[in-house]
C-alpha cells in the first residue's frame, strides 16, 4: 500500500495558556498568560496581584518601627537582609553611630540567611527539573540555620532581629558555637551539590544555552544580583556600597558571562562558597559590647528624602523614604530585584519550550510577594 505523502503546508496557530496561579514552578502566586506554537512560546505576560498587600501604602501610616516588620513579608527568604536595609535608611537619616558588634553580627547573620536562602533555591531548582533528592539535601542544610535563626530571634521564616539602632537582642550564648559548627558542616556539602546535580549531564543538557540574557540586555532591563553577575554585569552592592561590616572582609564578587540558566545556577553555587568565607572571618571576633544604642521611643526622622540599598540573596534591594519630619514616612518606596529581573523573563523565554521556561523562572529565583507589594 502507498504511503500518504506528508502534508509540507500544514501550519499551526498560536493559542494562549495559562501557566498559575497555583503551578508549582512559579514560587508563588503568579500567573503567566503564556502565548504559544506548538511547544515553541511565543510570549510571556506576568499576571500580578494575587498577593498584593498594598506593603508600601502602609508603611505610611506605620512607626519606622513598625515598618521593619513588614519588610520580611516581601522577601521573606531574605528577612534578615530585608530588616537590616529599613534600619541601616533610619539609622543614616538620624546619623546614629552603630556599634561595631551590632555590624558584624548583623553582617554575619545576613550571610547565614543568603545562604540559607540558596539551599532553598537549589533544591527546589533541580525538584524543577525533575531532580527530587535535590528538594531533601538543600532543605536539609537550610533546618541547621533555621535553628540558629530561632534560637537567635525566635522565628524561623519570617525574621525580625534588627531594629533601628542594634538588634533586638545579643546573640544566644550557642550562637558562635553552632555557627562555626554550620560551617564546618556545609564544606563537605557544596561539592555534594556539585557531584549531585552541577555535573549531572542531564541537568546541564537542561540548562546550558537556555534562557539568554545578554549583558547589554540585563543592564537595559535593570535586572541585579545573580541574575545580572551571571551575564557579566559587575553590580554586587556589598563590593561598590559596602555596608555594616562589609567593609572588614574581603570577597569575591561571582561573575560569568555566559548569561544562560547554568551561568545563574554557577554563580548562586559559587555565591555560597564566599558568604561561608564572610561569615568565617567574622566569627571569631565578634567585638564586645552594646547590641543597641539608645533611641528615642517615638522615631521622627528629619524633613528630606534618604535612601539605602543593600544585596539580599536576588539582588539589590532599594529603600526610599521621603520624610516631613513626623514619626511616620511622607511616602515609602522599596526597589526590590525580584520586580526587575521577572521583567526579563518574556525576553529569555521567547523561541524555547515550556520546559526551558521552568528552568529558566528557576534561576530568577523569584519570591512572589518581594514583586507583588
Amino acid at each position: 500500500m502507498e504511503s500518504t505523502p506528508i502534508n509540507s503546508s500544514f501550519k499551526t496557530e498560536p493559542y494562549q495558556i495559562n501557566m498559575g496561579p497555583q503551578h508549582p514552578a512559579t514560587h508563588g502566586v503568579l500567573n503567566l498568560l503564556l502565548t504559544i506554537d506548538g511547544e515553541i512560546i511565543k510570549k510571556v505576560e506576568p499576571d500580578l496581584g494575587y498577593i498584593h498587600r498594598s506593603i508600601e501604602k502602609m508603611c505610611e501610616r506605620d512607626s519606622y518601627q513598625q515598618i521593619v516588620h513588614l519588610t520580611d513579608r516581601m522577601d521573606y527568604l531574605s528577612s534578615n537582609i530585608n530588616n537590616e536595609a529599613v534600619c541601616l535608611a533610619v539609622e543614616n537619616a538620624l546619623q546614629l553611630e552603630i556599634p561595631e558588634r551590632v555590624k558584624v553580627i548583623r553582617t554575619i547573620i545576613g550571610e547565614l540567611t543568603r545562604i540559607s536562602s540558596h539551599c532553598l533555591w537549589w533544591g527546589v531548582m533541580g525538584m524543577d527539573v525533575g531532580a527530587l533528592t535535590t528538594y531533601f539535601y538543600g532543605f536539609r542544610d537550610r533546618e541547621m540555620l533555621n535553628d540558629i535563626f530561632e534560637e537567635t530571634c525566635g522565628a524561623r521564616l519570617t525574621m525580625n532581629y534588627n531594629v533601628p539602632g542594634g538588634l533586638m537582642l545579643d546573640i544566644h550564648p550557642n550562637f558562635v558555637k553552632r555557627v562555626k559548627k554550620f560551617v564546618t558542616h556545609f564544606k563537605t556539602k557544596i561539592p555534594e551539590y556539585d557531584r549531585l546535580l552541577t555535573e549531572n549531564v542531564i541537568f546541564q543538557k537542561r540548562t546550558k544555552g537556555v534562557g539568554i540574557l545578554s549583558k547589554e540586555d540585563a543592564i537595559s532591563f535593570g535586572v541585579s544580583g545573580p541574575v545580572a553577575r551571571a551575564s557579566g554585569v559587575s553590580c554586587d552592592v556589598r563590593k561598590y556600597h559596602p555596608y555594616s561590616a562589609l567593609d572588614k572582609v574581603t570577597f569575591k564578587e561571582c561573575l560569568k558571562t555566559e548569561g544562560d540558566t547554568f551561568a545563574r545556577y554557577q554563580v548562586r553555587i559559587m555565591e555560597l562558597w564566599e558568604s561561608l568565607s564572610i561569615v568565617e572571618q567574622l566569627i571569631d571576633d565578634i567585638p564586645e559590647g552594646e547590641h543597641r544604642v539608645t533611641t528615642n521611643a517615638v522615631i521622627k526622622l528629619p524633613k528630606g528624602e534618604f535612601y539605602q540599598k543593600v544585596e539580599t540573596a536576588r539582588g539589590e534591594l532599594g529603600v526610599y523614604i521621603i520624610s516631613t519630619g513626623t514619626k511616620n514616612p511622607y511616602r515609602l518606596k522599596f526597589r526590590s530585584p525580584g520586580f526587575s529581573n521577572l521583567s526579563a523573563l518574556n525576553h529569555m523565554a521567547v523561541g524555547g519550550k515550556i520546559g526551558d521556561l521552568v528552568a529558566t523562572m528557576a534561576t530568577l529565583d523569584l519570591v512572589i510577594p518581594d514583586i507583588d507589594r
